[in-house]
């Protein structure tokens, strides 16, 4: 087939010249184990520091200039194919050109000297950019099976995705309210921020103790990692800004949505989805517990990260009387020049009942709603909890790609979402949970019955490529001419051939939570487990 082709030259055979946020002096293929680029300053008392990192710095490469907590893919356009020559820049990964919609150092420009050094992008946050588009286009390219290169346990479960930031420095946060900075099997630093919430202490729920959940965020303008802790006496949300060098503290925030908003208790308000870092703000969406229990409303908080402790805070609430959680783990996604878009939840009207905006793709900006689509059948979804809530919006090009519980795939035109049955398309496809992958104009499906590759065709249909095993049903991320996937229940990661969505190889990783998502960087894949985080090496 002409498509398979062009994608396995794509992803497996293309050498795309890249622009990069590290240079690497040692081989990609030592366990994972790439050196540091600074070394932490004098451990301080609330830091537990166990090993040192290499000294080692980038000399190689000079990071371009950073705007808005933003880099710019500066001055060789990725290089002399301008991603063209392959497909991929009919779209330029969702018209970010790979690096517009990037809050972290994932896309700054550098200008490497004459060397033949690797270079790899930054995983900055959750699926590597703000489009969350969940394709590592750096990743070194060996069609060999990965092998564990390194495992560590941690002091709780990890939920969240891990991110690499800073050319390079690998965090993770768990369940335990702790945040680590990891090279190799070692632990750098470690932060605890305070003791996680009970279960018994939330009137609902499935996580028990429950501490940081979404995924971390990085800012690149101030290199800060931003995480978002759930804190008992009262309970309630704070955000902390940590120096990813050293673990040190700069800042911390409580970011519950503002009292003034009714309908809501912080302690049944969850923070599951991934934090975005975009135009100088970082976003924090919040949804419920599994349960749907006590009062809450999907919401969304914004902090100015230029002030973080004393601006006011950007807040968004769904406006239905109850519900309408944002709560997919990918969190909010960046549209660039319009604003956010996210998905919301089943709200609390149903058969009969005025549009109250749930079961939806909202646009915001300006902490107000400027666009929306919602199946015209929104009603029943909500009555029988069949929202699109559980799967994040994908960008794709000129259109966005959503599914959701019932079953049904959708393509929005992106400038004018469509309102109520408003959709370019629609197809039946599958039952989506947690995040889909890019790459030009396929979406890579997470399905309960297994993974899908989507193309979305130039007028906005769709067509299913392929179908993955009914067991490789996890969150898909792409890189190194691979597709990975995990089996939740067998706690097993795939390791899928692009073109076909055969399993090329399998690899035990243990349990893990509903909504892991590997991450990729260099020529490791890092996946957190509810003991700890191990990477897979090639």
């Amino acid at each position: 087939m002409t498509r398979y082709s062009s994608y396995a030259t794509l992803l497996i055979g293309a050498v795309v010249p890249l622009v990069a946020a590290v240079s690497l002096t040692g081989s990609p293929a030592e366990a994972g184990q790439l050196p540091a680029v600074h070394a932490p300053a004098t451990a301080v008392s609330h830091l537990e520091t166990t090993a040192k990192p290499s000294t080692v710095k980038p000399a190689t490469v000079k990071p371009g200039t950073l705007k808005s907590g933003r880099a710019k893919l500066g001055t060789t356009k990725l290089g002399t194919t301008k991603l063209g020559t392959t497909k991929l820049g009919t779209t330029k990964l969702g018209t970010t050109k790979l690096g517009a919609a990037k809050p972290g150092r994932a896309a700054s420009a550098a200008t490497p000297a004459a060397t033949t050094a690797a270079v790899y992008y930054d995983w900055p946050t959750y699926h590597g950019n703000g489009a969350r588009s969940g394709y590592a286009i750096s990743a070194k390219r060996d069609n060999v099976q990965p092998t564990l290169g390194w495992s560590i346990p941690l002091d709780g479960a990890v939920y969240g995705q891990p991110i690499i930031v800073d050319h390079g420095l690998r965090i993770v946060a768990t369940e335990n309210n702790s945040v680590y900075r990891l090279q190799g099997n070692a632990v750098i630093w470690r932060h605890h921020l305070g003791a996680a919430v009970a279960g018994s202490s939330l009137p609902c729920g499935d996580i028990d103790p429950t501490g940081i959940t979404g995924t971390p965020a990085y800012d690149a303008a101030s290199n800060t990692v931003i995480v978002v802790s759930i804190l008992n006496s009262p309970i309630r949300h704070v955000a902390f800004g940590l120096d990813p060098v050293t673990g040190n503290q700069k800042w911390s925030r409580t970011v519950d949505v503002p009292a003034s908003v009714p309908g809501i208790s912080p302690a049944a308000m969850q923070q599951r989805g991934a934090l975005l870092v975009a135009s100088g703000r970082v976003y924090i969406p919040y949804g419920g517990l599994a349960g749907d229990c006590s009062s809450y409303r999907g919401s969304v908080v914004g902090l100015d990260l230029t002030s973080p402790t004393t601006a006011p805070l950007w807040n968004f609430t769904v406006p239905t009387s109850r519900e309408g959680g944002i709560w997919s783990a990918p969190g909010p996604i960046e549209e660039p020049g319009a604003g956010l878009l996210v998905a919301v939840g089943n709200g609390d009207t149903a058969q009969g009942g005025h549009y109250d905006y749930s079961d939806s793709v909202l646009e915001l900006a300006g902490q107000r709603i400027t666009d929306s689509f919602s199946p015209s059948e929104w009603q029943a979804d909500n009555s029988s909890d069949l929202d699109l809530g559980s799967q994040a919006p994908a960008i794709v090009g000129n259109y966005v790609f959503i599914a959701g519980k019932n079953g049904t795939a959708y393509v929005l035109n992106k400038t004018k979402l469509g309102g109520i049955g408003g959709q370019v398309s629609r197809m039946p496809l599958c039952r989506s949970f947690g995040g889909t992958a890019v790459v030009g104009n396929t979406v890579f499906v997470p399905c309960d019955d297994g993974v899908r590759d989507v193309r979305i065709n130039s007028n906005g249909t769709m067509t299913v490529l392929w179908h993955a095993e009914s067991n490789v049903n996890g969150t898909p991320t792409v890189g190194g001419g691979k597709v990975f996937v995990l089996d939740r229940t067998a706690g097993v990661l795939h390791v899928l051939d692009p073109a076909t969505g055969t399993t090329n190889w399998t690899v035990p990783v243990g349990a893990v939570s509903r909504f892991a998502a590997p991450a990729i960087y260099s020529n490791a894949v890092y996946i957190g487990t509810i003991s700890g985080l191990k990477a897979f090496v090639w």
